[in-house]
């Protein structure tokens, strides 16, 4: 009896220890759980390798449990680990309710709203018209991150986002802004020193400008061109949207961009080889910020921005780059931009 009484009091203790585990390295446990990687998860939180396995060990020796199992591969986690990730990751979305909260009740038609889009969309169509946007809403201050990395939105990394793949978090609403139809594209000097390819045969005399990027599909290229492999055609690698475009311009070689690109006035010769492929906008923010008078104004604009309706290189069904310049009219006035900075990549 006594025995079991000494265990009790020892299971007391122990249990009485792990509450001073730090939140701080419960976060750094989430990070390492998600990067699989000491040194990814480091780069990430901008902390040097060694102190961030420091802190997993504090945190391990605090429980009493191993969370990782460590080889040359990377981190996996442990039965404990699993075990232990579910109520952290409950832990921490609370904590960022806490703060949406605060935010979304805090003075509702003024302060700052974080949207974050890939590269083309944020630099060629958002802000542009965000000076517009200004000028009606002078308290509502945008901050605009323009990357190719996805932000999550669940984890405040952005209030609101559009990106290229639909989350599938239930605690954000996620709504389709439009499509952004994919098509091949050559400078007008490159046309007139290489001409261009009439079929997907003629591939093999030309260079490819790839784009290797989060949220891009890295086998879109050889799928749609219905080739088992790009070696050989690719000329120049880029993770930027913005470098795809300016070399294409350049003649550097044939581009996949946008074809709302031409639309706008960027000086690019639509290649016709039969091929196309999209990719849809996702809008998405979390169900937090439905009552935020801010919040709400952003998002309404976002949408009339890239309405379909208005804009017609945003609908579904495919429209030749050619047959949108007429119809782009709309949205060139006032646009005031030319060459590469008028266009729009991804």
């Amino acid at each position: 009896m006594q025995q079991v009484l000494h265990r009790g009091a020892a299971l007391m203790q122990h249990s009485e220890e792990a509450l001073d585990a730090s939140w701080d390295d419960l976060k750094l446990f989430l990070a390492c759980a998600k990067y699989k990687s000491f040194r990814n998860a480091a780069e990430e939180l901008g902390q040097t390798s060694t102190t961030l396995m420091r802190r997993i060990d504090r945190l391990e020796e605090s429980i009493g449990c191993k969370l990782f199992l460590r080889d040359q591969s990377g981190l996996t986690l442990s039965d404990e680990g699993t075990a232990m990730i579910a109520d952290v990751g409950h832990m921490e979305r609370h904590a960022f309710n806490v703060f949406r909260r605060a935010s979304r009740t805090s003075n509702d038609a003024s302060g700052t709203v974080r949207i974050a889009v890939t590269e083309g969309p944020g630099n060629f169509w958002i802000l542009p018209r965000l000076i517009d946007f200004q000028k009606t809403y002078r308290k509502i201050a945008v901050d605009l991150r323009c990357a190719m990395e996805q932000a999550d939105v669940a984890r405040l990394e952005s209030d609101i986002a559009i990106q290229l793949e639909p989350p599938t978090n239930p605690d954000l609403i996620v709504a389709k802004l439009g499509r952004l139809h994919i098509y091949p594209f050559v400078s007008r000097d490159y046309e007139k020193l290489y001409g261009v390819p009439a079929t997907l045969a003629d591939l093999k005399n030309h260079r490819i400008v790839k784009q290797n990027a989060p949220q891009v599909d890295d086998s879109a290229y050889a799928r749609v061109l219905g080739l088992k492999s790009l070696e050989g055609i690719v000329g120049i690698k880029t993770n930027s949207s913005v470098g795809v475009l300016y070399a294409v311009e350049r003649g550097a070689g044939i581009g996949f961009l946008p074809t709302v690109s031409i639309a706008l006035g960027a000086p690019l010769v639509a290649v016709d080889l039969s091929v196309s492929h999209h990719a849809d906008l996702w809008l998405t923010y979390h169900s937090e910020f439905r009552t935020s008078e801010r919040h709400k104004i952003v998002v309404d604009w976002l949408k009339k921005i890239f309405d379909p309706k208005i804009y017609p290189c945003f609908r579904d069904e495919f429209i030749h780059p050619n047959a949108l310049v007429p119809m782009m009219t709309a949205a060139r006035e006032g646009f005031g931009l030319t060459g590469y900075v008028a266009a729009m990549p991804i």
